[in-house]
């Protein structure tokens, strides 16, 4: 299968500004990547060269088998974008502006709008204008004029930001049912989002690429992964941990929302741990597997506090 999307080596200076460093990566269809990083780490520059907005200095990205800068006007057929802020004419009524963006894209509206206005119900809104629709519906309408084209590819930055939690539960659901027939990038600063939309993620930080896997990977590189939480009824999680740590038992035992949170040295000292908290008649009040924390992966890897 040809990739959709085939980054090569791609870096960005900006004068003595290395804003992304020589980049590798590919996207098939039904990928949806998580693109994850602190400020300034180069997401939002790597997509706006993958969207033909910016050159690289170095390196070239190929878009359904095409060079993207050499067959730039084909290319972008190709892709949906909705930068940050989803920037809009707010002066427009959405029908009006949905109607613009067909006539520039040169599409036939009548048979291109209809379903995309009831794929993100916005027949309520069509006779408004942009400027006085919620975040939400706003949000829904910079979606709207990235899909009317059928695009392969949509290229999301910071799609449910500043959202409430019901509206971001509506995008997040549209986006899982795009992503079965697309390849979606996605910038966010929501750890959450990732785990709950996405099938691969991707680190940067200062432009480089750290990380590339699936969620369920990059969580197996937590600390914390498959660390035992044990709390009880009868001492507080931190006298549990002095009690604990006394047995010289486990690798190191740690504090995590009042559990004590104990890495094992081997598989038997799980059963080792029971039995012993049953011998000394302690009532358990919670004990399960720790499955991993993507910010704790995050923090491990750019060093953020």
């Amino acid at each position: 299968m040809t990739a959709l999307v085939e980054v090569n080596n791609i870096s960005k200076s900006f004068e003595s500004f290395l804003a992304v460093d020589d980049i590798n990566f590919s996207l098939e269809k039904g990928e949806v990547l998580g693109f994850l990083g602190p400020n300034g780490a180069g997401k939002t520059t790597t997509m706006r060269i993958l969207t033909g907005f910016l050159k690289p200095t170095s390196g070239n990205i190929k878009i359904n088998g095409l060079d993207l800068f050499k067959n730039l006007k084909k290319t972008r057929e190709f892709i949906g974008y909705v930068p940050e802020g989803s920037p809009l004419y707010n002066e427009m009524t959405t029908i009006d502006f949905l109607s613009f963006i067909c006539e520039i894209r040169n599409i036939d509206k009548d048979q291109n709008l209809g379903k995309i206005i009831k794929l993100l119900n916005l027949d309520e809104v069509l006779l408004q204008k942009i400027d006085t629709l919620s975040k939400g519906f706003k949000r829904r309408v910079g979606l709207a004029q990235a899909l009317v084209h059928d695009p392969k590819i949509l290229i999301l930055d910071e799609p449910t930001d500043g959202l409430d939690p019901n509206q971001k539960h509506e995008v997040r659901k549209l986006i899982k049912k795009l992503g079965k027939e697309k390849s979606i990038i996605i910038s966010t600063h929501i750890l959450e989002e990732v785990k709950a939309i996405c099938n691969r993620t991707m680190i940067l930080s200062n432009g480089k690429l750290l990380i590339d896997d699936t969620p369920t990977n990059v969580l197996k590189k937590s600390r914390s992964y498959n660390n035992l939480l044990v709390s009880v009824y009868d001492k507080s999680a931190n006298e549990l941990k002095k009690e604990l740590e006394a047995l010289n038992n486990f690798k190191y035992i740690d504090i995590d929302n009042n559990l004590c949170s104990i890495k094992l040295k081997s598989t038997s000292d799980a059963s080792f741990l029971s039995n012993y908290l049953l011998k000394k008649k302690y009532a358990i009040k919670h004990y399960s597997i720790n499955k991993g924390q993507l910010d704790e992966v995050f923090r491990q890897l750019t060093n953020t506090v």
